[in-house]
């Protein structure tokens, strides 16, 4: 058992971290200071070590945010030519203004499923879910509950920044992970459903028509036709699934950039491709750089001797260790507010544990994954601020909603436990 860094100087260099977050430092810088003044302290003042681990766990990102990078180009031609924007219009109109909240939630489900990132599937879907719950008279908060649900749901099964991450740490198939959480996604669409649909029972304040605008999305209301929107994902989907089907195995490299040309091409807009792929990559720049600063901090959790201690806690109460899987994700991502940091961290630092432990590397990333949607929309983290705006939400209207989000995706955590493990 080898170790660089103490248990305590890995302990403080994320409570370093999670304190910067809080106040507003930048997320990458606070990650990277946490994790210095960490190695630091862990390692005795080897400053040399410190920072060696620090560049492996940054070098660690590289094969994520490479992808990432490339998944811009979808999710900037799905945005710009309206298409996301289309697909939650087509869904909304199908299911009508009884079935709103289903239908909000499910059509932000799919549009991130599809590889736009949750909050920007949020912001897209809230002026088509203000309007169409001003008609029915539903209150902001079981709107907005129905999106952000409906999006945890979307998100553990789509090619977004934290899949691909967590399908790296676990070295499994990107597409098969995607697929692992149906099920849990499934479960948590529901719960979604129940506890939107009891909040709206709870005010019939109705939202107002000016809530929700965001500029980033479709200059012109000319949207592209359902099947023209859909071209996009449907090639993201056939190139990732050939691998289950006739063995070809598409990296989401090729598949996710892919997926966009066919996009622009379908709506006509291939001219514009890129304009959109610039915008595309001011979108997934962000989760890019913070990204590298997650990977120093998991390098020094990686070599410390905390992923042990928490083993023998485990032991100790007589848990089994396949619960490190939901608790890291859990955990991670509530001190980073964020899902991609918190299944990153996670995985990173407790893969090769777990499946030397006996856990097939896919229901454990699985677990990693649903776990890291449980509290990842805390208040020092920028998905609360942004889904708050979208629904026109003040912040202590915004906050009583953190315990319902948890609700749904404590609910697919549970249901992966029990399918990948129990049953």
């Amino acid at each position: 058992m080898n170790y660089d860094f103490s248990t305590l100087g890995a302990l403080l260099g994320l409570a370093v971290s999670i304190i910067l977050i809080i106040k507003k430092v930048q997320p990458a810088y606070s990650l990277i200071l946490g994790a210095l003044i960490g190695g630091i302290i862990g390692s005795g003042g080897d400053l040399v070590t410190t920072v060696s681990a620090m560049v492996t766990g940054g070098e660690s990102m590289i094969s994520s945010v490479l992808r990432i990078m490339t998944s811009g180009i979808l999710a900037g031609v799905l945005i710009k030519t309206g298409s996301a924007e289309k697909i939650a219009e087509v869904i909304v109109e199908k299911l009508g203004a009884k079935r709103a909240l289903f239908s909000v939630a499910l059509a932000t489900m799919l549009i991130c499923a599809v590889g736009v990132f949750i909050d920007i599937s949020v912001i897209t879907v809230a002026p088509i879910a203000l309007s169409i719950g001003q008609r029915a008279g539903y209150n902001r908060a079981s709107l907005l509950l129905a999106m952000i649900g409906g999006g945890k749901a979307g998100n553990i099964i789509s090619p977004n920044p934290n899949t691909i991450a967590v399908a790296e740490a676990f070295e499994v198939n990107l597409t098969s992970l995607m697929a692992k959480n149906a099920i849990p996604a499934a479960c948590a669409l529901i719960m979604t459903i129940i506890l939107a649909t009891f909040l709206a029972k709870r005010s019939r304040v109705n939202v107002s028509e000016a809530s929700g605008k965001d500029s980033d999305f479709t200059e012109n209301k000319e949207l592209p036709s359902f099947l023209q929107a859909i071209a996009g994902p449907a090639v993201v989907i056939i190139l990732l699934g050939l691998r289950s089907v006739a063995s070809i195995e598409i990296d989401p490299l090729i598949a996710l950039p892919a997926g966009g040309i066919v996009c622009a091409l379908a709506c006509g807009h291939i001219k514009f491709i890129r304009e959109y792929a610039e915008f595309g990559l001011e979108k997934v720049i962000g989760v890019s750089v913070l990204l590298i600063g997650t990977g120093t901090i998991a390098g020094i959790i990686q070599t410390s001797a905390l992923q042990y201690d928490v083993i023998r806690v485990l032991e100790a109460a007589n848990l089994p260790v396949f619960l490190l899987a939901p608790c890291a994700g859990i955990l991670m991502a509530g001190a980073a507010a964020s899902t991609t940091a918190g299944s990153t961290i996670a995985s990173q630092t407790f893969a090769g544990i777990l499946t030397e432990a006996g856990v097939p590397a896919l229901s454990a990333g699985a677990m990693v994954h649903a776990g890291a949607t449980v509290i990842d929309s805390l208040p020092h983290g920028s998905f609360f601020h942004a889904t708050g705006g979208a629904a026109g939400m003040t912040i202590n209207e915004r906050m009583k909603l953190i315990p319902f989000e948890a609700c749904v995706g404590l609910t697919s955590t549970i249901v992966s436990v029990i399918l990948y493990i129990v049953l």
